[in-house]
């Protein structure tokens, strides 16, 4: 349920735009179900999400012709060098990826999505993007630039560091034992 139609005292944003509020439940859902969908998939396929993670991106950078590297996975996903090698052995020994030489450089390796990889991947997340172009094809064209910009905007804000001191100030005041993230209903 959406802040603006539960009838609750906004606690991030005052009450004087309530469309600009509605928004930004609308992201909020995307985000929560896109999370969910992630989870879902990830256990579909028998894989944890980074695992997903990593072998989506190897996909897209298979797409755009550039090959991913053990580093470049790191990088991406954000762990450790030795968690990377785990994660490529794991998915290596499911039969996802598979080490190759690297095309340029005999010093390295890249790793490579498997037919099967893609052939699953298009299996379990095909149908639902074919659903979310049509969704994105159902904008109007002349909305589609507004929302592109909004929602790059809001991708770019998310991404920042975090700059905001008083909301450091809120976050540390969380009592003791209780996650600061947590969804509860009178914060969202």
């Amino acid at each position: 349920m959406t802040q603006a139609s539960s009838g609750s005292t906004p606690y991030w944003y005052g009450d004087d735009d309530e469309e600009a509020r509605g928004l930004l439940d609308a992201v909020r859902d995307l985000r929560r179900a896109d999370e969910a969908m992630r989870l879902r998939a990830s256990r579909e396929m028998d894989m944890n999400v980074s695992d997903l993670r990593a072998l989506r991106f190897v996909i897209e950078c298979e797409r755009g012709r550039t090959p991913v590297t053990p580093r470049m996975l790191t990088a991406h996903l954000e762990i450790s060098t030795a968690a990377t090698t785990k994660l490529v052995d794991r998915l290596c020994r499911s039969g996802h990826l598979e080490r190759r030489p690297h095309p340029s450089d005999r010093r390295s390796v890249v790793v490579v999505a498997t037919r099967g990889a893609h052939h699953e991947v298009r299996q379990r997340l095909g149908g639902m993007h074919a659903r979310m172009l049509d969704i994105a094809r159902s904008v109007p064209d002349s909305a589609r630039p507004a929302v592109r910009d909004f929602l790059r905007a809001m991708s770019h804000e998310l991404a920042r560091e975090h700059d905001d001191p008083a909301a450091v100030v809120a976050v540390d005041q969380v009592p003791a034992g209780r996650d600061p993230t947590a969804r509860t209903a009178p914060l969202d």
